[in-house]
């Protein structure tokens, strides 16, 4: 019966972490169908843009010529015929004017005033629709459970660790912490830790870091958050009250994790929340420090 109970919730564990893959692939698709969008969006008004001002090229080219312009109804330009009139446009450069009467006029009358050259306003083009950009918090950060497999001394600076972090990925990434002056390092051997993992990879003293390690921290002390009991390598964090919908990478300039830091913090019970609302894995509980409350969490 115990053989039998252990298999049982092995499945368990095992159809979680599917459905957490599963709801993971579908955000990662609907995030890069967006993007796409974006870019087709971006790319026509970019074309449209050229068009409008190959168009204007022509119209100056033909009007240079001595070819008068005429507005076509439901065009989007206009077209032109040839004029030998004494009115025809020309470049800016040279603009002619109306050829004054002589043969009718008295003598002495004065000159037929200048004609007018009405310049017709071209219709503005029409933007399309930007798509809505998901909105900043913490639902687009991809905090996932983690075990550091490796850790030794940055060989190039004293206060940074180099670890292998095991993040339910076929390798583990690389990752650069400056915790040396506060966790000691058989500590931090092959302990469960919560990693923000869509940063843009950085490099750090030589070596490029993956992600980045969660920590309550306060200006004297910094520990190590903590996933909750049974949580495994691959786990993903969510948050009440937010749809998780992580970014594929953090694009740096809009500061969106910059944005959300300052409602990271740990409350009064030692539970790390966004705005109040825990952090947890379903299913699994909270995320905690271990000592630290009511501070930053970074």
């Amino acid at each position: 019966m115990a053989a039998l109970q252990q298999i049982i919730e092995n499945n368990e564990r095992a159809q979680c972490l599917v459905d957490s893959i599963e709801g993971e692939l579908a955000a990662i698709q609907k995030e890069l169908v967006e993007r796409k969008k974006l870019e087709l969006i971006e790319e026509n008004e970019k074309l449209s843009k050229e068009v409008e001002e190959a168009l204007e090229q022509l119209r100056n080219l033909e009007v240079y010529n001595g070819k008068k312009q005429i507005a076509v109804p439901g065009s989007r330009g206009m077209c032109t015929k040839a004029d030998t009139s004494a009115n025809a446009a020309t470049a800016p450069s040279a603009v002619k004017t109306a050829a004054a009467p002589t043969a009718t006029a008295p003598t002495g009358a004065a000159p037929a005033p200048k004609e007018k050259k009405v310049k017709e306003k071209k219709p503005a083009a029409e933007k399309p629709n930007a798509v809505a950009e998901a909105p900043v918090d913490v639902g687009r950060l991809d905090m996932r459970v983690g075990r550091i497999v490796e850790v030794g001394r940055h060989p190039d600076a004293d206060s940074l660790y180099l670890e292998k972090i095991d993040c339910g990925e076929p390798t583990p990434r690389t990752v650069v912490s400056g915790l040396v002056k506060f966790v000691p390092i058989e500590e931090m051997q092959n302990r469960l830790v919560v990693v923000l993992c869509n940063l843009k990879p950085a490099k750090m003293r030589g070596v490029v870091s993956e992600a980045m390690v969660m920590c309550a921290s306060s200006a004297e002390k910094v520990e190590v958050l903590s996933p909750p009991a049974g949580a495994v390598p691959g786990d993903l964090v969510h948050c009440e009250g937010y749809t998780r919908q992580p970014d594929a990478q953090l694009n740096p300039k809009k500061k969106v994790f910059e944005t959300c830091a300052p409602d990271l913090m740990t409350n009064g019970e030692l539970v790390a929340c966004y705005k109040g609302s825990p952090l947890h894995v379903p299913g699994k509980g909270n995320l905690l420090s271990q000592t630290l409350k009511n501070v930053n969490v970074k």
